[in-house]
Parts: C-alpha cells; structure tokens; sequence
C-alpha cells in the first residue's frame, strides 16, 4: 500500500525534527509521498511544498496579531492541500497555535493526525489538552516528564526522547573553531545567542550590546554572536550592527553548537538554543524580553516555577533566568562575570547539565521511534 503524508512544522527546530521523522520514514517506506508546511531541512529531506514555514515564524501574544491574516492564508492552503490530495495521515510538529487548529481540521477531514513535540499545555493554556484527547491519535513527547502529564489526562502521549540528544556535537574541534575565527586562546570566550526571529532578536540586540561593554570592563574576552545560518540575508545588511558595528564582537552564521560548545559561557535566548547547550555542556546565562503587554497577559496564564527548559527538565535552578525587566545589561554582565571568576560554579553547572543531558537520552533514535510508532499504528489499523 503506497502512502502520502502531510507533514508540517513553523519552526526551525520543528523542521529538524519533522525532516528526521520523514527521512526514517522514507528508510522503511521509499514510495510514501510527503508534502506540506516545509522549512529547509524538510525540503531536502524530499517533501513538497505547499507552505513555507518561514511564513509561520511569529512569537509574542501582541505581536502575532499583525500577521494573522497572512497566518490564516497560509493555513487555508494547507486545508485545500489536504482535501485534495487526501493523504493518508498527518504528523504535525509543535507551533500548537497554528497546528491544534489544523489538527481539529484535518480530524473532521477523516485524516489521523500524529503531532510532534507536546504543546506546553502543562505550563499554560491547559485547555489544549482537550483538542489533543478529540483530534490527535499520538502525541510524541520530547520531555520526560510530559508522557505522564498527558496519559492522566486521556491523550494517547508516549515519550520518544530528546531528539537533539543524539545529534548534537560540535563540528570543529576547539583549535580549528579558535583558528577558523582567528579567536586567541588565551581568554574566555563569551558566545551570544540572541534568538533566530527577528522580532525577538531586535528586542535583545541592544541589552547585549551593553551586557557586552560591562563585561569588557571586568574581564579580557573574546565575544562572538551566533546567528542561525542565513539570518544576515534574511533581515537585511546592517541588522546586527548595534552589537557588531565597532568591531568588538565577531559574528558567524550556521555554527551555533560550534561556537558554543567551544565558549566559556553562553548568553542564550530562552528557547530550543537553551536546549542544545545544555545538550554541549555548555555553561550558560539564559535570558528572553517580550513586547510589555504580551509579558502582562503571559503573567497571568503562565504557571511554571522556570521559565528555561533546562531548569524544567532539572527540576530546579541550575541555570540564570533573566526575563523581561530583569533581562538588563547589568545583570547579564554580573551573571557571566561570577560564573567566570568562580571555577566551583562553573564546574557545578557542567555537572548538572550532564544530569539534564541523561534524563533526556533514551538509547534509540526519537526519530526513528516515532516513524515506528506511526507504521505500527498503520498496521494496526489495516488488520
């Protein structure tokens, strides 16, 4: 039996993983026919593209308003896409705002929906868990303690692993990362991260940059801003100028795990990049600044005792959280300053991310536990 599948994902880390479960796919099942919602891993992976996931990339409860009809277009056209090609199921991957609704949809359509990636239903907007109990027949789960939220609350959630887990690793050792950069090695390296879309990344450019001058008053480094591959193109000459523009912090682009596996801390947006570098062992100072009314609305309906995946997952605080009026360029500069002149904390820190690292290992590929997840409930299904 040949099979076509709609898959989609508005999110570059939901690509990633989106393509790695088609690619295990197309190993046990070479003749399924993929097409959807696609960024650039899910396009080389082989799927057609009806959507671009780029379109979809918006973050902030305010800021998404601005682009809802243009969000609503493209959701229409996945909808066309689906009555007509009537595909065989769907796996859907994170981004729950755009994807629950596409799931009730695609239910109504008579189409199984798979969904990647859990909506944070247990930190706010719990409502969510009842779309996912009418109109998803598996929800995969990245996070330990996700499976067990979901089950006791009748969604059919199973626990795959943390994708990243088994992928991540730097490419370069840390000689040919310091070489390629010209970076000396005789002082701490100080890598910025400061988010992959652009509204985020405006919000935090100028915090860094006075983060960046406080710190090189107190201590001699090196500092490199890590943009995701093509950003510059993307968002315009001149974007990151405000942080890059004198000269004091180098800028690379598509080596983030590099750049901060190879750091001495890391100032990372809050988000999947704070994921990988405890994945790297990567100590790090973790921040994150929205628009004041989408933060006044989040308060209210967020219920989590951390913002950072990283202490979720821990259970605890091991890393800084510096949000919203917090997130300045004074506490950023004191946060990486004590982790630098205390070898006992940084040494602690490592320890602990190596304990969020195991928790998130399972001994097989997530991906591949979800394409045989999927089969199997075809196979079931068929009898």
């Amino acid at each position: 039996m040949s099979l076509k599948i709609l898959v989609s994902a508005g999110e570059a880390s939901g690509d990633r993983y989106a393509a790695g479960v088609v690619s295990a796919l197309r190993r046990q099942r070479p003749e399924v026919d993929f097409f959807g919602c696609t960024g650039l891993e899910m396009r080389a992976a082989g799927v057609r593209t009806v959507v671009d996931a780029a379109s979809l990339s918006v973050v902030g409860l305010v800021e998404v308003l601005h682009h809802i009809p243009r969000i609503y277009g493209e959701y229409r056209k996945l909808i066309a896409a689906a009555e007509r090609e009537r595909p065989d199921l769907a796996i859907l991957t994170d981004s729950p705002d755009f994807h629950l609704r596409l799931a009730r949809q695609l239910h109504r359509r008579g189409i199984p929906v798979y969904y990647l990636v859990a909506p944070q239903a247990w930190a706010w907007r719990e409502g969510r868990v009842r779309q996912l109990q009418r109109n998803v027949r598996e929800l995969h789960c990245i996070f330990p303690f996700e499976e067990s939220f979901f089950r006791q609350r009748g969604v059919n959630a199973f626990y795959i692993g943390h994708p990243l887990a088994r992928v991540i690793g730097p490419r370069l050792s840390r000689e040919e990362f310091f070489r390629k950069h010209r970076i000396p090695g005789d002082r701490p390296l100080i890598t910025l991260c400061p988010g992959s879309r652009r509204g985020e990344i405006a919000r935090h450019l100028p915090t860094l940059r006075e983060a960046v001058t406080r710190i090189a008053l107190g201590r001699a480094c090196t500092f490199l801003l890590a943009a995701p591959a093509g950003t510059a193109e993307r968002f315009g000459a001149g974007f990151f100028d405000v942080l890059t523009g004198d000269g004091t912090v180098k800028m690379t682009e598509g080596e983030t795990w590099d750049a901060m596996a190879h750091s001495t801390v890391t100032l990372a947006a809050s988000g999947t990049v704070t994921m990988e570098a405890a994945l790297l062992g990567a100590p790090m100072v973790t921040f994150y600044k929205v628009t004041p009314v989408s933060w006044a609305i989040g308060k209210m309906l967020v219920k989590v005792p951390y913002f950072s995946m990283v202490n979720l997952v821990a259970g605890r605080k091991v890393v800084a959280e510096l949000i919203q009026q917090d997130m300045t360029g004074q506490a950023l500069a004191t946060e990486t300053l004590r982790l630098l002149d205390s070898p006992e904390s940084m040494a602690k820190m490592k320890e602990e991310l190596a304990a969020v690292r195991s928790a998130l290992e399972t001994g097989h590929d997530p991906m591949e536990e979800s394409a045989r997840r999927i089969l199997s409930s075809i196979k079931e299904e068929v009898r």
